[in-house]
């Protein structure tokens, strides 16, 4: 992880990379605002994932860091404010990490965390431009209000719902 860390900071000095994905990044996302270093922030939000189970409050903040500065750059390439979806990738984050887990008890403290942040996801409706990245938090809150389950399913009826429902009208499953 040191070693990405080190190759996208060193993107904002204009070297060029010789790996392909750091070669797409400096074509594809630095010309559009996104630096090396906001980047390579990435890393403090894997880094918790490492920490042995059971998993507390900094694991989740870690994912909640991972998802906030993930969502807020691609709200930034969607075109608009990055602060509107970082609540959104929070919520996402801490479930992905969730669905991930293999501690059932690190699962319930990411799932808690998860239902407690849903009531921080905007009120007001994301541009549809955006709704595509945003429908992963409206997937991931139906999931969250779902309850304690061990097993959180990748498909079904009521998640594919609470998405179209998202990019129809903006709006995100709540308690």
């Amino acid at each position: 992880m040191a070693w990405w860390r080190e190759r996208l900071e060193a993107l904002d000095a204009g070297d060029a990379p010789a790996e392909p994905r750091l070669s797409a990044v400096q074509a594809e996302l630095v010309p559009r605002g996104v630096s090396g270093e906001e980047l390579s922030r990435l890393e403090d939000g894997w880094l918790p994932l490492l920490e042995p189970f059971p998993w507390g409050e900094a694991v989740a903040d870690g994912l909640k860091l991972r998802g906030r500065i993930l969502f807020g750059i691609g709200a930034r390439v969607l075109g608009g404010n990055a602060g509107d979806a970082e609540a959104a990738g929070a919520l996402w984050s801490l479930v992905d990490g969730a669905r991930h887990c293999s501690d059932l008890h690190s699962r319930m403290v990411l799932l808690e965390q998860a239902r407690a942040g849903i009531p921080e996801l905007p009120k007001a409706r994301p541009p549809k431009a955006r709704r595509r990245l945003t429908g992963l938090a409206a997937m991931a809150a139906h999931d969250a209000l779902r309850g304690p389950q061990p097993e959180l399913p990748y498909f079904g009826a009521k998640r594919g719902m609470a998405a179209l429902l998202h990019y129809m009208l903006g709006t995100f499953p709540h308690a």
